[in-house]
Parts: structure tokens; sequence; C-alpha cells
């Protein structure tokens, strides 16, 4: 076991970040640094005969060198890399058909919960929401026509961490596909395919490529018949991302074992650090012993990233006060940049969620998420500090 009875850490993650899909052998110029090709379209010798690549949205050897790398890092055969993180949502739902159903946690990623709730329902896919932290509630929330479980795990902005070995259990008799959000954590520090998942994706946006430049999405699967159906639907519907963001993304991956290392330690030194703050309620940090599903987090992880949830004493006037007192932290959507974040879900990330559904899930104006980045964690810790004083005295 790893830090703190989390899983050991996979040995040889950096030099696959590093290496996989970058041979300078399958460049003619031998660069050590993959070329950014940014033609749209290649020559032929004749009609339909080319090489490997024809046109760049089927298929591009920057992307490709990019994909690849992804696929490496997942323990998966396939990588599949995608124009936003939603792009990627939206490419493994269209593999359902009219009248089939999708069941979906219910603490999800904001976008993600608008896509199902207000595009797929439109379309005559049925949609469901239902909490996955209780194995019961899954399986009784699966119908007939149940042909997809969506998790995230941990969940946004809640952080519940969910049971994939139950959920895949639930699942794979009945031929359902379980599909895995894994952004919060990456490939770094949390495996799903590892527990039999079939379907891992990711908003590139924020870990992976961690510099809060570049917007992208990536699916990584194992199974061929599942990777045909998606590689159609990623050429069919175009949302494909740039060469020069692949580019920007492959180069970013070379430091993800340094980076999620330093986000896991930062946010642990500054989650424990609110917990015996006097104005603080809850800390929502996967890490901590005080989480509900601590230990199932410990079976599955291998320590989490920097980005959680707090609760404070206050509400919605105290949270406006504290996140404009802060001064490292800035205040803004997204998470996973080297820059510390800070945000009100109620008003800005989980706007778009209903009302009724933000009320059931605990989503008040009092629960805060942050983004803990790569600065000096004692200038956060001194920052948080302030912005409490100006909040609450």
């Amino acid at each position: 076991m790893g830090d703190q009875g989390f899983l050991k850490q996979k040995s040889g993650f950096a030099t696959l970040a590093i290496h996989a899909g970058q041979d300078p052998e399958k460049w003619e110029s031998k660069a050590v640094v993959m070329p950014i090709v940014t033609a749209t379209t290649f020559k032929q010798t004749g009609p339909a005969e080319y090489k490997e690549f024809d046109y760049s949205r089927s298929g591009n050897p920057t992307r490709n060198t990019l994909e690849e790398c992804l696929a490496a890092l997942d323990g998966g055969k396939y990588g599949l890399a995608f124009a936003s993180g939603l792009g990627a949502v939206t490419t493994v739902v269209t593999l359902l058909s009219q009248g089939e159903h999708i069941l979906c946690c219910d603490d999800v990623y904001g976008g993600t919960n608008r896509l199902l709730r207000n595009v797929l329902e439109r379309n005559g896919i049925e949609v469901s929401f239902a909490d996955f932290t209780n194995v019961e509630f899954i399986q009784n929330s699966i119908k007939e026509n149940t042909k997809m479980i969506w998790v995230e795990t941990p969940t946004n902005p809640l952080l519940k961490v969910i049971d994939m070995e139950a959920v895949v259990k639930i699942a794979k008799p009945k031929g359902i596909i379980v599909v895995v959000d894994n952004t919060f954590l990456t490939p770094y520090l949390q495996r799903p395919l590892d527990f039999g998942v079939d379907v891992v994706l990711y908003s590139i946006t924020k870990y992976m490529n961690g510099h809060a430049d570049v917007i992208m999405g990536a699916i990584v699967v194992n199974d061929d018949a599942l990777e045909k159906k998606l590689r159609f639907l990623q050429n069919s519907m175009g949302i494909v991302p740039s060469p020069m963001d692949c580019y920007l993304v492959s180069r970013s991956l070379k430091t993800l074992a340094l980076r999620m290392e330093q986000h896991k330690k930062s946010s642990l030194i500054v989650a424990n650090w609110l917990v015996k703050h006097p104005n603080i309620i809850e800390v929502l940090h996967p890490g901590l012993p005080s989480h509900p599903q601590y230990e199932i987090a410990k079976r599955q992880m291998s320590g989490h990233s920097g980005t959680f949830s707090f609760r404070h004493n206050g509400d919605l006037k105290e949270s406006q006060k504290l996140l404009r007192a802060l001064k490292m932290f800035m205040v803004a959507e997204s998470l996973g940049g080297y820059e510390s974040l800070a945000e009100l879900p109620s008003l800005m990330t989980h706007a778009s969620v209903p009302a009724e559904q933000r009320a059931a899930l605990g989503i008040t104006h009092n629960l805060i998420r942050i983004s803990v980045g790569l600065e000096d964690v004692e200038d956060l810790i001194q920052d948080l500090d302030q912005s409490f004083k100006v909040a609450f005295e």
C-alpha cells in the first residue's frame, strides 16, 4: 500500500508520460520532440491510395502520438482526443440510441448534467440520477433499457467517492457500459480500467494539461469493438482538437507525475489546516480519515489531487466576502492548473443544475470548491487565513 494506506503508485508512470508514442524513429528527421503537423490534408499517390493519413479530422500524426501516450498512461489499448471534455462526453453518449437509458451519479460536473438533461433527453434518450454511494440505489435505478452507467469519482463538487468495482459488478452481467470521468485524479492517482470500467473519460483541460491554456477532452478504452464505434463517431462528428493543442498537452504530460505529487501533498496540508479552523463545518477531501468513503478511496486511489470543497458556518454573504478577499487564490471556474483557484459552485460551475437538485445534493451558498495549485503551500494557507478574517470578523 502507498501513502496512508492508499494504493501504491504504479511504477514507470513518469517514464511512460515522457516516452510513450514519442520514439524519434517515427519521424524521418529523428526529432527528439514530436513535430507539430498542421496539414489538413495529405498527398495521395493515386485515388484513395495513401500511406497512413488522408485528412486531419480522421487522423493526424501529432494527435495520434498524443492518443498513444494517453492510452499508455491509463494502461489502455486505445486513446481518443477531442476538442473539449464535453466533446468527449457528447461522443460517448452518442453510442446510445433513442429510447435507451443512462443512469448517472447524482453529483456530477454541471456541464455533464446540463448536456444529459437539456440535450440528450430532448433527443429521446432517458436519463436519471441516483446517489451512487449507496450500491442498492444503483441496483434499484437500473431499468430494462439501461445501456450506460455514468460515474464521476470523486464527484464534483461534493467529492463523493464511488466504488467502481461495485458498479462494474452490477453492470457487467447486464451488458451495461460503465463510464468513469477520471478528470479529478488523472491516471496518476486512479486507473479505472484496472477495476473493469469500459470507458475512462477526461477533461484534459484540467490536470492532464495543467497549465490553464488548452481546452481538450479524451477517452481511453480497452475493447476493440468499442474503440471502432468511438473512432467512427470521433470522425463523423468532427469534435477533434488542433495539432498545436495536442503538442501542448503532450508537453504537459511529461511533468504530470511531478505536478500530481505536489497537488496531492499541498491539498492535504491545506485540508488539515481547514479542519481546525473555527469557521469550518466540514472539509470534503477523500484523503482525510473523516471522509465518509475514506476506506473505498484507499482501495481504488493512490491519494487525492488538489481539488476539494469545504463548508463554512456562514451563508452567501460570507462566501462572497471570503472569495473577494482572496489574493493568491484566483476566483475563477475550472481546476487542475498550476495556479490556485477558488469558486462558489452554487453560482458558478453548478448554476445550470436545477435549484431543487442543488438543494437536495447540498450544493449550498456556504460550499466553496478550491483547486490547490503549485504555489508554496504556506502562502496559500496565509491567503485563506486572511480572507476568513475579512469574511467573519
